[in-house]
């Protein structure tokens, strides 16, 4: 029996491997390199305080010198621009432009999306719970950042309160406000916390 578990356990894990160098795209699609592909998906989901050079390495595992390369390659194509931080101004921030945004849809990427969203809700939310299990594990085992979303931080605070002009919530690690559609961002700063109920956000969403 456990010779039985161990296998599975690592036909899984090569399930789960073989299945995201599949989704990465073979070849160039657009032009771009499956590593410039991960930087526009990272860039397009990451929050103000997460388009940095670093964050993107640590998110992808990766050196800071190879992140560099990757984003200097698509700044020069036109892909992304930097942009002053509002938070701290003496840092910058990378943010996508226009053309990038415009080939996304084309990502290789998204046929693993359409994939996933073919699965039935229910097995959709045990598929999920055991992701992320997995990749808590690993990234702990590693002394990795696990990245996630405010929705699901025990940064997020709020008063309950909703006033007009004004963000209703808060990033307690950066001391900054979060408005709405910040919530659903990818953030290097997250602490896993109880999943709480926004409305118009996704409620509890992990990274994409």
């Amino acid at each position: 029996m456990i010779k039985e578990l161990e296998m599975n356990g690592r036909a899984n894990a090569e399930l789960v491997f073989h299945l995201g160098r599949i989704a990465s795209g073979e070849g160039l699609a657009e032009g771009l390199t499956a590593a410039q592909w991960a930087a526009l998906r990272y860039f397009a989901q990451a929050n103000r305080f997460s388009q940095t050079p670093s964050a993107f390495a640590a998110f992808h595992a990766t050196t800071r010198g190879t992140a560099s390369q990757t984003i200097k390659s698509l700044e020069t194509q036109g892909y992304l621009t930097r942009m002053r931080s509002e938070d701290d101004r003496r840092s910058v921030r990378l943010v996508l432009t226009e053309k990038a945004r415009g080939i996304l849809a084309n990502d290789p990427f998204e046929s693993l999306v359409r994939a996933a969203e073919s699965l039935p809700p229910s097995v959709q939310s045990h598929f999920a719970s055991a992701l992320q299990r997995l990749l808590g594990q690993v990234t702990q085992e590693r002394g990795k950042p696990h990245f996630g979303v405010c929705t699901s931080c025990q940064h997020l605070e709020s008063d309950g309160c909703s006033r007009d002009g004004q963000a209703p919530y808060t990033c307690g690690f950066m001391s900054a406000p979060l408005f709405l559609e910040e919530l659903d961002g990818v953030c290097i700063n997250f602490i896993q916390g109880k999943p709480v109920t926004v409305k118009g956000s996704v409620t509890g969403a992990e990274p994409r």
